[in-house]
């Protein structure tokens, strides 16, 4: 029988089990079946098990293993026979508690009184728990969905940075282009005029030339007349 559960501990159906542990209602009935298969124990209310904090660290235990269920779940009752012994060595003591409490009724009364505020506070602060619990859930909800959308928004911004650094790539690499056949026109321009330039220079050298040596010729005639001289201006 189960000893290790505390007073005014809150219990949870297969249903809020599932919502806890953060699985489906079905897994939390599949997770019990392999515990007690091995030897746990459940508090039961007919057939349906009614889980206390502990099982469902046991169920969360079961979520999260890496090893074969059947494995982790041995020890879990291992560990649950560890709990149940030490909660028997607990109750060798309460004996004298009883003895200890007042004989007085008003002083009985008094200490039933206080045990009510207490077990008041302690319930009133498991509304608390399961309302910050709740607020907490949503809270990651609502974190998790803003992570969802600051990603899509950094993927659609790199996305479109992406796209116009390609652009602004093609439209340098066109105006590179573009250039750079400019350039080679202006040479292949230069070139021609350069080639005129050498040729026109050429063509006043050969007629130079040719002027020179027909004035040399009529000097190394001196019995000629002057007037062949003066043709030669002439021409």
């Amino acid at each position: 029988m189960r000893r290790d559960i505390q007073p005014n501990e809150r219990a949870f159906s297969s249903k809020e089990a599932a919502e806890e542990v953060g699985i489906a209602t079905p897994t939390v009935r599949k997770y019990g079946q392999i515990l007690e298969r091995n030897g746990y124990e459940f508090l039961k209310d007919g057939d349906r098990r009614i889980f206390v904090q502990s099982d469902i660290g046991a169920l969360i235990a079961l979520r999260d293993t890496d090893k074969p269920l059947d494995d982790t779940a041995k020890d879990l009752v291992l560990q649950q026979k560890e709990r149940l012994e030490e909660s028997n060595e607990t109750d060798v003591a309460v004996p004298d508690i009883y003895e200890n409490l007042p004989q007085d009724p008003n002083q009985l009364k008094e200490v039933l009184k206080f045990l009510v505020n207490e077990l008041a506070a302690t319930r009133e602060m498991n509304v608390q728990l399961t309302d910050d619990m709740s607020q907490l859930k949503t809270s990651v909800s609502r974190l998790q969905q803003d992570h969802h959308v600051i990603s899509s928004s950094i993927a659609n911004s790199a996305q479109k940075t992406n796209t116009k650094i390609e652009k602004l790539t093609e439209q340098q690499n066109t105006h590179y282009e573009t250039l750079l056949q400019q350039e080679k026109q202006k040479s292949e321009l230069l070139q021609r005029e350069i080639q005129n330039l050498r040729d026109e220079q050429k063509k006043e050298w050969s007629s130079q030339n040719d002027f020179n040596k027909r004035l040399e010729d009529a000097i190394q005639r001196p019995k000629e007349k002057w007037g062949g001289l003066f043709s030669l201006f002439r021409k």
